[in-house]
């Protein structure tokens, strides 16, 4: 409890004492003005910032506040209390339950904002800069993670966080990812494995080799991404705003009426008594029973949460805009490499043509070679499958040959590596290839010498994703790839895909999503982010690279997947998903579907009980403790509500 709640609530229990102290003085029939001091006691002890709020807003010119009504509402039960010969506990009674509410509403959102810093308390505060090299024992000097250079060495010693993305250079220890991917299970690192900061080293000291900037590692992104989050607003946040900046002047012309109209009509209409004291009394309680905070409190609150417990399983959504977005979702579309495979190609089998005369060895040994200065994935699985640094003195003359593979001099013969179209642009007859891989055809000096099979295995889990999809009433799932036609169809046959689009060019994946947001009800005009509204269904797209940015950008949501992906796609993206699980999709859906859930609820049940009574309050049935409870009672319980959206 902090400190200003613990004086309110030191306040509250003096002003009730004191209150409590006051009925027998009832029985003494003290003069009146004497009683209204001693009432003007605990009064003031509970309520004194509530009115110095007030005084306040009307300087500021924001007179139309939760304190303001609050204030009149009290004050005008004293006035009517005296001039109507009646008591004086109502307004202190009325100002110890506004109070008591206001400070369970307050512990309700402190608990709650506990709970989400606690998730995002990832931003480490030093580093361990290493002087000495590698030698064990080097010595290391603590400066701040924005001091350290990318290149530089820094230490982790076991129970530390990582402050900067960096590779092991020496080292093999546990570490815990939960903070940025929300995995409880610790997993293993050791020497040439990539480390994000913001994780816990747990077991043995590591030594790594920055690759960032502080400001441009994992951590900093979260928390900018945390920081900017109230930024982006939701409609119906908005909504809330607006709804009170109108619904508050409006009623406090209704509660003037109500005031002065049915005593003018009872008195020169009807010719009775104009009963000035009941209709004053009843507009006051109109006053406090209209409040709209119930609705102002909870619903930021209730996206506040939401993004909390979002992030905690490591899906970090940039903004309530976006949760209401998800929450509509009817369509997704997916990327493949990299989203749904593991996106790094592995050499599956080696098949050489006449293993008497080529052995397995060296037929990867020439692929190898032929893809010495090679960039391609594809080119750097062989490489990596070779298992050493191919030797460059033997290569000459390397071409590359758009689309089809590469050609080079090894040892003075010339050597082909690339696919069937290559091969047929040589003469060189090769077998059909097998579905679902892709085949690197191997020619030497005009010989077939073999197939090197490779493939992107699909990611654990990725077909249990998209059920996970269907499941939470996903009605279309297709995949946008720029992969050729057999490997793409091959992956959404696999995953139960609905639509496969291959060979798609960034450019083209524009193009096909433009199509497909069209039929989903977008229109012409909904390419930016402003005209991400509306009732039609969303549609959201999963990718991680840069070619997959503008698709992020054009789409209702663009999810990017955080650990592998791009700077340019995790920027491009409205939402990330920190370890690269595509069944984060399914439950980012689920949890912006129940925020938005307990968000209606709370607006239904608010408006509703507001309502009732309201009427309930001009006709005489319910007064100022009913009022009261309109307004306090039902924003604590809306908070209640809105803050069980921290559990995802």
């Amino acid at each position: 409890m902090e400190k200003e709640q613990k004086t309110l609530l030191i306040r509250i229990i003096i002003a009730a004492l004191l209150t409590a102290a006051l009925i027998p003085l009832r029985f003494l029939d003290l003069p009146r003005p004497v009683m209204l001091l001693l009432s003007l006691v605990p009064y003031l002890i509970a309520g004194y910032d509530v009115l110095w709020e007030a005084a306040k807003g009307i300087l500021r010119g924001q007179v139309l506040d939760e304190c303001f009504l609050m204030s009149i509402a009290t004050i005008g039960a004293f006035v009517l209390g005296y001039i109507s010969d009646g008591d004086f506990f109502e307004a202190p009674v009325v100002m110890l339950f506004y109070q008591t509410g206001e400070l369970f509403q307050d512990l309700a959102v402190e608990k709650s904002r506990k709970n989400i810093a606690a998730l995002m308390d990832i931003r480490p505060d030093h580093a361990n800069l290493v002087e000495d090299g590698l030698a064990d024992g080097a010595a290391f000097r603590v400066v701040s993670p924005d001091e350290v250079e990318p290149g530089s060495l820094i230490l982790i010693r076991p129970g530390e966080k990582v402050p900067i993305d960096g590779v092991v250079e020496k080292g093999e220890s546990a570490v815990d990812t939960a903070a940025l991917t929300g995995e409880s299970v610790p997993r293993t690192v050791r020497s040439g494995d990539e480390v994000l900061s913001g994780t816990v080293n747990l077991s043995a000291e590591l030594l790594l080799r920055t690759t960032k900037n502080f400001g441009e590692s994992a951590v900093s992104r979260i928390l900018e991404l945390v920081e900017n989050a109230g930024e982006r607003k939701a409609r119906s946040e908005n909504f809330i705003a607006s709804f009170a900046r109108i619904y508050t002047p409006v009623v406090c012309i209704a509660a003037l009426l109500l005031a002065i109209a049915p005593p003018l009509f009872l008195k020169f209409v009807l010719g009775t008594d104009a009963a000035w004291t009941i209709w004053l009394y009843r507009a006051l309680s109109f006053l406090v029973a209209s409040c709209p905070c119930a609705l102002v409190v909870s619903i930021p609150l209730g996206f506040f949460a939401s993004l909390g417990g979002a992030g905690r399983e490591g899906v970090l959504i940039k903004g309530a805009g976006f949760v209401e977005a998800l929450s509509k979702t009817g369509t997704v579309v997916f990327d493949k490499t990299g989203t749904l495979t593991r996106g790094s190609f592995e050499v599956e089998k080696i098949i050489p043509a006449d293993p008497g005369k080529v052995s397995k060895e060296e037929l990867l040994e020439l692929a190898a070679l032929a893809e010495t200065d090679s960039t391609h994935p594809i080119g750097l699985s062989l490489i990596r499958a070779y298992g050493k640094e191919p030797d460059s003195s033997r290569v000459d003359n390397i071409r590359n040959i758009s689309g089809k593979g590469v050609m080079t001099d090894v040892d003075g013969r010339t050597v082909a590596a690339g696919n069937s179209a290559l091969m047929a642009s040589l003469g060189i007859s090769a077998p059909e290839a097998p579905e679902g891989v892709t085949c690197v055809f191997v020619a030497a000096a005009g010989v077939f010498k073999g197939t090197i099979l490779i493939s992107d295995q699909l990611k654990p889990g990725a077909a249990e994703a998209i059920g996970a999809l269907r499941e939470n009433g996903i009605k279309r799932v297709a995949m946008l790839t720029g992969d050729r036609k057999e490997a793409a169809e091959y992956a959404g046959k696999a995953l139960g895909i609905d639509e496969v689009y291959s060979e798609l060019l960034p450019g083209d994946k524009v193009e096909k999503l433009e199509k497909m947001l069209a039929e989903t009800g977008a229109g012409e005009g909904a390419a930016d982010n402003g005209a991400r509204s509306g009732r039609r269904s969303k549609l959201a797209f999963v990718g991680d690279g840069i070619n997959d940015a503008p698709v992020l950008v054009r789409a209702d949501v663009g999810i990017a997947m955080g650990g592998i992906g791009s700077d340019a796609a995790i920027e491009a993206a409205d939402v990330v998903l920190m370890d690269d699980d595509p069944a984060k999709v399914a439950k980012a859906i689920r949890i912006s579907r129940k925020c938005m859930r307990i968000i209606y609820e709370n607006i239904v049940f608010s408006i509703g009980v507001k309502l009732l009574a309201l009427l309930l309050v001009a006709l005489g049935i319910g007064g100022m403790w009913l009022a009261v409870f309109a307004d306090v009672g039902v924003m604590v319980l809306a908070v209640l509500n809105a803050i069980r959206a921290l559990k995802a």
